[in-house]
Parts: structure tokens; C-alpha cells; sequence
């Protein structure tokens, strides 16, 4: 099963709307990822890259700075999906986070799942597709089997 969403998230910083802060901020680097550092997210799920396409769900997790060169962290979290045809179920995901140019893309691991998604596996492909000062936007592909 393949299935493709878009993950749109109010930057670290970007003001009280902000969708990820720093729970544990240990280091004075700017990079969220820096070595030590906690940080959470609530991110909306949407079925498309633009900002008024509809929301299906949310991107719930948190994040470690686990690499001393401040290049990645470590991250867990669940997409859970709150409309449509997968509604009330959600896939767990964990995985690194690199700090990396636009566009690059990323694999994380599918580790399990609920509902209509029970027993998943799998990798999610992230690339993110589009920034501003307070928004970034990522594209995820989901690649699912079941066992």
C-alpha cells in the first residue's frame, strides 16, 4: 500500500501558533537538533501540499538532538488520521531527522499501527517540498505491508 499526505508545520520559534517547541532547549545551537535537546510537535496532516487542502489527521511525536555534530535527532511519533477513509486509526514511525537542504529525502521506519492499519510495516519517505520564515511543509510517502 502506498499512500501520500503532506505534513505542514508552524516552525520552532514562529510565534504562539507555533506547532513544535523545545520541551528540553540544553544547547544554545539554533538548530533544533542540537545535541541534548527535547523538542515536541503537533503538526497537521493535509491531503495536499497547499494550506487550505483538507485536514486529515495530525502528526503527534517528539524529538531528541542525539547527534553530537548537531546534523540529526531522533525522532517517534504516530500519524494519526482524524478524517476520511482512514479515520480513528493512526501508524507509529521512529526514525532519524537529518538537518539537510530542501528536498533531500529521508527514510524512517513504520513500526506498527491501529485501526485500518494494524499489524503495519513499513518506511516513510519525507522530503520537504516548501519553506517561509514560520511554515514548513514536508511531503510523506507511505509504503505499507501488513503481516
Amino acid at each position: 500500500m502506498h499512500l501520500r499526505f503532506y505534513n505542514h508545520e508552524r516552525i520552532l520559534g514562529s510565534g504562539p501558533n507555533a506547532t513544535v517547541v523545545y520541551s528540553v532547549h540544553r544547547t544554545s545551537s539554533s538548530s533544533v537538533s542540537g545535541f541534548g535537546n527535547v523538542y515536541v510537535y503537533d503538526n497537521l496532516l493535509r491531503a495536499g501540499v497547499e494550506t487550505d487542502s483538507p485536514i486529515i489527521g495530525r502528526n503527534q511525536g517528539m524529538g531528541v538532538g542525539s547527534s553530537m555534530a548537531e546534523n540529526s535527532g531522533l525522532t517517534n511519533f504516530q500519524l494519526v488520521f482524524t478524517a476520511g477513509e482512514y479515520n480513528g486509526s493512526s501508524l507509529a514511525l521512529q526514525g532519524l531527522f537529518p538537518v539537510a537542504p530542501l528536498g533531500t529525502v529521508f527514510e524512517r521506519a513504520i513500526t506498527g499501527g491501529t485501526g485500518k492499519f494494524r499489524l503495519a510495516r513499513g518506511y516513510l519517505l519525507t522530503s520537504e517540498v516548501h519553506a517561509t520564515n514560520t511554515t514548513l511543509t514536508g511531503q510523506l510517502d507511505a509504503y505499507i505491508s501488513f503481516r
